[in-house]
């Protein structure tokens, strides 16, 4: 858990549900121009790297101005934000991971 400000709903779509704003579209076309993969911290992507060991992606945070919510995302652009009713966490943000069968060692 990350004990910083957290993020309001609108900082979830803005930040993490925007390919644009994230980086990886510029990401994507730097590696099909021939960059190499390595490179991925240059673009603000290293969020999505997630996906590369997981099959689906929970953030739950909560900003001092704004309720808790669950961002979750299977990756291939879609998302869902829905209001947290479960245990608080205060303020602040934490992701989980729903690790592929064959990344745990990861």
């Amino acid at each position: 858990i990350d004990t910083g400000i957290g993020m309001t709903k609108a900082d979830m779509v803005n930040n993490l549900g925007t390919i644009a704003r994230s980086g990886t579209k510029a990401f994507m076309e730097a590696l099909q121009a021939g960059a190499d993969v390595s490179m991925i911290g240059q673009f603000g992507v290293g969020f999505y790297s997630a996906y590369l060991v997981s099959d689906k992606v929970q953030v739950i945070s909560k900003h001092n101005d704004d309720q808790q919510y669950i961002w979750e995302s299977s990756a291939g652009g879609s998302f869902t934000i829905t209001p947290d009713t479960g245990e608080s966490i205060g303020r602040g943000t934490r992701i989980i991971l729903f690790m592929k069968e064959d990344q745990t060692e990861y």
